[in-house]
């Protein structure tokens, strides 16, 4: 299996609601979240690559233009923006893109913690 990934990179704010009393992700905060975005084949395209690294344009797009410098809670559809939630939502996105070759997208909100979806 062939494999390739890509690290994009945004700032946003969220509110996780309903979190224990004191919880500091129930409050107002902001993250430099990091997205890695793992692809994968058994074969190669006619240029030797799993993916072109330049066609992966349509989600940095999306991730400038939508994520990045928002509030996650008014732009994302879901109750909860959490790094998993975040990290499927993107999953999503690249399915669509990519169904034949998306294997995996991580989440991080600080430099020692991700989440991961992959199906």
């Amino acid at each position: 299996m062939y494999t390739i990934n890509k690290l994009f990179e945004f700032s946003a704010s969220h509110v996780l609601r309903d979190m224990p009393d004191g919880h500091p992700c129930g409050r107002l905060h902001g993250h430099n979240y990091r997205v890695r975005v793992v692809l994968e084949s058994g074969t190669l395209d006619n240029f030797g690559f799993v993916v072109d690294f330049g066609d992966l344009k349509p989600l940095k797009d999306y991730i400038d233009n939508t994520l990045d410098h928002r509030h996650l809670n008014d732009v994302l559809d879901m109750y909860q923006p959490s790094a998993e939630k975040i990290a499927r939502h993107l999953f999503d996105f690249c399915e669509e893109l990519w169904p034949d070759r998306i294997a995996e997208v991580w989440v991080s909100e600080t430099a020692k913690t991700w989440a991961c979806y992959s199906p």
